[in-house]
């Protein structure tokens, strides 16, 4: 039998590269899934470093390497801070986040993250979870769906999409993959059918699991978590979470906005070490055809009191 490949880490070289890992420093993994991050970290730590690696989905921690350098946290990475402080680790001397969906989900029909299989319509990527995909498809006014799929798809018709799944649900509830897919196949182009079926069940997937406040909460936190001269080196997989980072590091909030000095210069707390992203070489994109849309952004914290 196959072994499951639990997930191929992108950018690989690139992103520990860019941390410039001190030997004997603290670091943290805030998306640990498959491990192939954590282990290339461990890789350049000495005895006296460590590493934390989170992850919401206890699944991951079949992957945890045997190492007492490294500490395994399953939970969300919004609460760094409060694991790092239990574990007595005042600041951190780096973070790396690849914000990518593990091969493990989509891979594992029965998760239904995939409209590629017939599954019940869960999505959670913690199983405890409160809401599936399911309960939000149940529960959404027209207007909270049409919402989501404007928010975190670059769908053209939201609206219709949002009417699509009303007008199925009046009829029958909505419970498995194959259902949702009936459902929508109607309000998309045929023409561009998998892929537009792709972003929606993404949107359903980053409302299920709260993503985007999660990762409001990683950026904003890590101005308390990395020592000044730490480095945060985040994949992003679509313009939503990327515009967010791009702003974060260009700015230091949430919103984008650009503050200056008397002389004009701009007030950041982040020295970008990536003016632009980095992306996959056409080698990389060969081997791991799901690592083409990976954007690695890293930038240096210069002020932990901003």
């Amino acid at each position: 039998m196959e072994k499951e490949i639990y997930h191929i880490p992108a950018l690989l070289t690139e992103s520990i590269d860019a941390l410039n890992i001190n030997a004997c420093g603290s670091y943290v993994d805030a998306t640990f899934g498959g491990g192939g991050h954590s282990r290339a970290i461990l890789q350049r730590l000495g005895p006296a470093g460590h590493l934390y690696g989170f992850d919401r989905d206890l699944d991951a921690l079949r992957n945890a390497p045997d190492d007492s350098r490294f500490t395994f946290v399953h939970s969300d990475y919004r609460f760094i801070p409060n694991f790092l402080h239990y574990y007595g680790c005042d600041k951190a001397d780096g973070i790396l986040a690849d914000l990518g969906v593990s091969f493990h989900h989509f891979d594992s029909g029965e998760r239904g993250f995939s409209f590629r299989e017939d599954a019940p319509l869960d999505m959670r990527m913690n199983r405890k979870g409160e809401r599936t995909a399911a309960q939000i498809i149940a529960d959404a006014s027209p207007e909270k769906l049409e919402s989501i799929f404007r928010a975190y798809t670059d769908l053209k018709r939201p609206r219709l999409l949002a009417n699509a799944i009303v007008k199925a649900r009046s009829a029958s509830p909505i419970l498995t993959t194959s259902q949702l897919t009936d459902a929508l196949t109607p309000a998309l182009n045929p023409k561009n059918l998998k892929k537009d079926l792709a972003q929606a069940f993404q949107a359903l997937r980053i409302e299920t699991n709260d993503e985007l406040h999660s990762l409001q909460r990683l950026l904003l936190n890590s101005l308390s978590v990395l020592k000044p001269g730490g480095r945060f080196a985040i994949i992003t997989y679509h313009s939503i979470e990327d515009r967010m980072v791009k702003n974060f590091f260009r700015s230091g909030n949430l919103e984008g906005k650009v503050e200056q000095d008397f002389y004009g210069r701009v007030l950041t707390p982040w020295k970008q070490i990536t003016r632009n992203p980095v992306v996959p070489s056409a080698e990389e994109i060969e081997r791991n055809p799901r690592s083409r849309s990976a954007k690695l952004r890293v930038a240096e914290l210069i002020d932990d009191n901003y």
